[in-house]
Parts: structure tokens; sequence; C-alpha cells
């Protein structure tokens, strides 16, 4: 990908602050942080989403996160840490590059809005069923 922000960052065409680096996965600072110490973890082959993440990449990746948000939590003294994916633009996608953020949290700042405060009750998973079982045959495709 020629005109990927996240492959020119990866080539060291385009400077960041990396934190972390292997043969498979780089981290860095995100430049517009949401949060203090806002983290990017991304693949250095380009994969667009999850969708297109080869499995062996993913479960590498999702080796190093705990490391990862570890450090994070202690070098920030943050009480959390969100690990947070969007995956194509109506997720909110804005970097078509596979990337994981990772966010501490600092106490009661509101960067979800309401988007998990609804009512937890049985009826919201009313209507699902086909769904469901559509689900489950593409898993044991």
């Amino acid at each position: 990908m020629t005109d990927c922000i996240f492959c020119a960052i990866k080539d060291g065409k385009m400077p960041a602050t990396k934190l972390y680096e292997d043969e498979h996965i780089l981290a860095f600072y995100n430049i517009q942080q949401v949060t203090k110490g806002h983290t990017l973890i991304i693949p250095k082959h380009h994969h667009e989403a999850v969708y297109d993440l080869p499995s062996e990449t993913a479960a590498h990746l999702f080796s190093v996160v705990p490391k990862l948000a570890t450090a994070l939590k202690e070098a920030f003294a943050c009480d959390g840490v969100n690990v947070l994916n969007n995956n194509g633009q109506a997720a909110g996608q804005s970097v078509f590059h596979y990337h994981l953020h990772l966010l501490p949290r600092y106490g009661e700042e509101d960067i979800y809005s309401d988007l998990w405060k609804k009512d937890a009750s049985p009826e919201n998973l009313k209507g699902l069923e086909s769904f469901t079982k559509r689900f489950t045959e593409l898993l044991n495709d």
C-alpha cells in the first residue's frame, strides 16, 4: 500500500513514537491522543480490517496486547485500559490498515457517550434467532 499512513510509519517514512516492535507488529502513540498514552498496534503486513487478518497474525498481535496494556497501565498510572478496534467506515474506521487502540482511562471521562447505557433485558435479544443460526452455520463452514 503506497498511500497508507500506517505502512509509511512502519517503513520509517513518517515519524512516530514507537513503543514496541517485533518482526510482525508495531505499537506507537496515536498522534490524535483520545486519552493520554493512546497507543495503536498494527500488523506490519497491510490488512484492511479484521476480516482480512490471517489467524496467525491475529494470534501474535493479541498475544502481545496484555504486555502492552500492562506497560501502559503502569507507566501512565491509569485506572484501566480500553482495547478498541473499528472495522469498516460504518464502525468508525478511518485508516484502512488493521489496528487496535489501547486507550488508558483516568476516571469518569466519557469517550463512549451513551453507547453502553442500554437497559439489560432478555427482550433485547428477541428476533436474533435467524441471525444466530446463520452465524453458527458460517462458523462451521
